[in-house]
């Protein structure tokens, strides 16, 4: 069997330029609870959610993606994945050891194919939590992370030999090819995907509601607040889960969902969907048809790759 380190998504973190904006946004717009911040950084929280942060914000002149998290399942697979990424020539940020965010824990970093920081981690002590009422509009959990490559079969085949996911679905074009991997480190249908991209860059962040009353809630309070909604709202055909996708203060897109598929792995085939078929992207019929300009919302821009290890 495939070794499988990969329990779950812990957090995204990102990099602005405008660093009071990007906090004022995630807290009094999105519904995060900033849990802590330290010189230029600041910590987001879900509330439903027993992970420190689900969100980074780093001031810096340039915007960009920072890292991704990912948690595993004990300090042994942590030093496991590092000797095999070690000997497969993958090049790491950051050897295992312990770890000085919020939460402490046992982890590592390492770049992806694409040249994005990866993080590791393991034993990071839970925050206290929370039942989310009905009708309260706050993200539960963070859902999942969606990026863009050139290189898209390449990342795909590294995450499933290195981390463990598995590919779940994919969408296609008869015209352009497969244009997104839908990957699982869980019975959740997706925690990471994968899109065809013309960089290499953030496609979205999406956050977990409550239910369909709170999320279309969350979506309505984004809306009032002058947050531009750039598809939306509707329910994808892959994942079963609604979508409502609006721009951040620096272009980033941030998704509200729900409802998002739980399988049965013993029973799940991948599917194949045709984006074409207006079904596939939208379900409900409610949200703008899939087109050029839509998808080019989620391009973002491109990420600045480091030269030197991030913070």
């Amino acid at each position: 069997m495939t070794f499988q380190p990969i329990t779950h998504l812990r957090h995204v973190d990102l990099a602005v330029p405008d660093f009071d904006r990007q906090r004022t946004f995630f807290r009094d717009t999105w519904g995060l609870t900033e849990v802590a911040d330290d010189k230029g950084l600041a910590f987001f929280a879900a509330e439903g959610s027993p992970e420190q942060y689900v969100v980074r914000v780093r001031r810096d002149q340039q915007k960009r993606m920072d890292l991704v998290a990912f948690g595993a399942g004990s300090t042994a697979d942590v030093d496991r994945l590092a000797t095999e990424l070690i000997a497969a020539g993958v090049q790491l940020v950051r050897e295992p050891g312990l770890m000085d965010t919020p939460g402490g824990g046992y982890g590592l970093r390492f770049f992806d194919p694409d040249g994005r920081v990866v993080e590791v981690s393991a034993d990071v002590a839970t925050r206290a939590h929370r039942r989310i009422e009905e009708r309260e509009a706050v993200p539960v959990r963070l859902s999942h992370c969606v990026v863009n490559s050139q290189q898209p079969e390449l990342l795909r085949d590294f995450y499933a030999r290195h981390l463990g996911f598995r590919l779940t679905d994919t969408l296609y074009s008869t015209h352009m090819g497969d244009l997104m991997y839908f990957m699982r480190c869980s019975r959740l249908h997706h925690s990471f995907a994968i899109a065809r991209g013309p960089h290499v860059s953030l496609h979205h962040v999406s956050f977990e509601m409550r239910g369909v009353e709170e999320y279309m809630r969350g979506t309505g309070r984004a809306l009032r607040a002058g947050t531009r909604l750039t598809w939306g709202p509707g329910r994808h055909l892959a994942g079963d889960n609604t979508f409502s996708y609006f721009h951040d203060p620096h272009g980033n897109t941030v998704e509200y969902t729900t409802e998002l598929t739980v399988l049965d792995e013993d029973l799940w085939h991948p599917g194949r969907h045709d984006v074409d078929d207006p079904i596939v992207q939208d379900q409900w019929g409610t949200a703008d048809p899939m087109s050029e300009s839509v998808a080019k919302e989620q391009f973002n821009d491109p990420d600045v790759l480091f030269t030197a290890p991030p913070v």
